[in-house]
């Protein structure tokens, strides 16, 4: 996203610069504020979800309040229209931000919150993953490790559980894998909104994805007047979907977005590695889980091969600008 009080640069001329001092502390701030709403927010569902609301509730509440203050943010922030040749990827990230958000409620219903934020941090590798099979992209040695390292440690979070829950309603198995299909959606949700994303600010862009994720979600109104929360008194669980609505599913968007500007996507993305670290000790702290050795080590491992992606990944991009030709004086 380019900044609009930031003249043009030629072509060829590097638009990056090395952050400032004071950059890099608000960089860092916004991006670590914005992983601990999306780590918190993880254990908040699991306690709201079934003793107060449904998957289908949680979902319907964060669809619907993320649009209504998307639009309402947008009154007061600069935007732009949406072009015709992006309004079909923009409709399409919304449904598909419904599916993402749809298996991830119904996960944190039968798993262990710890187990699905482990497996949260897998959208990365399937976007390479993506690019392999539909874009031609060609990873490096390094990817491909990295790729195969999380991989091994997913199947130690979904195979080896650290045993049977209390809750008569658990399924283990079924919600990390519905915890999988979560983070699959998520990566195409980030593939088909890569071109956008670059273009349009965040409220411009998010407003019109929201309003289209409630197109599917319409179905599942019904149900929604059944839900415990509208039978209580206490004013616990309706604090716990607000912190939701608003938090994760609003905020983060607004803190993520300066933070890229003033440290790049690089420094940012590292951040989401901590995403299962905040959730962990948020489930022990109020409660509804305890970790287990091989949590850890499955978790060790995961961010271990998601980090050697990582750097693989730069480094071959680095090759690349460093190998192609230049056109300029030719």
């Amino acid at each position: 996203m380019k900044n609009v009080n930031t003249p043009p640069t030629p072509a060829g001329t590097p638009v990056e610069r090395p952050a400032s001092t004071r950059d890099l502390i608000i960089g860092n701030l916004y991006v670590f504020i914005a992983t601990l709403f999306f780590g918190i927010n993880i254990p908040v569902v699991k306690m709201l979800i079934p003793h107060w609301m449904s998957a289908n509730d949680v979902t319907l509440f964060r669809v619907f309040g993320g649009t209504i203050l998307m639009w309402l943010a947008s009154v007061f922030l600069p935007v732009t229209s949406i072009a015709r040749g992006d309004r079909w990827r923009v409709f399409w990230g919304g449904i598909l931000l419904f599916a993402f958000m749809m298996p991830l409620n119904l996960a944190l219903r039968y798993a262990n919150p710890i187990n699905v934020a482990i497996i949260q941090t897998f959208p990365p590798v399937f976007v390479i993953l993506i690019g392999v099979l539909f874009q031609h992209r060609r990873p490096g040695w390094a990817e491909w490790i990295g790729i195969f390292v999380s991989l091994v440690g997913a199947t130690v979070v979904i195979l080896l559980q650290p045993g049977r829950s209390s809750d008569p309603g658990s399924n283990e198995l079924l919600g990390d894998l519905l915890a999988l299909a979560s983070a699959v959606f998520y990566a195409i949700y980030l593939v088909v909104l890569e071109g956008p994303s670059h273009t349009y600010r965040p409220v411009s862009l998010m407003r019109w994805v929201f309003l289209a994720s409630c197109l599917p979600a319409i179905f599942f109104i019904p149900a929604l007047t059944c839900a415990d929360i509208f039978h209580t008194t206490r004013s616990l669980p309706w604090l716990l979907i607000a912190f939701t609505m608003v938090c994760p599913t609003f905020l983060s968007y607004f803190l993520e977005a300066p933070a890229i500007k003033k440290i790049g996507s690089e420094l940012v993305s590292l951040y989401q590695y901590l995403i299962p670290v905040v959730a962990a000790i948020a489930s022990v702290v109020v409660g509804i889980a305890h970790i287990e050795l091989m949590q850890v080590v499955a978790m060790v491992v995961i961010i271990a091969g998601m980090v050697l992606t990582d750097v693989g990944k730069r480094r071959r991009l680095l090759r690349a600008t460093s190998t192609s030709p230049t056109k300029a004086g030719q």
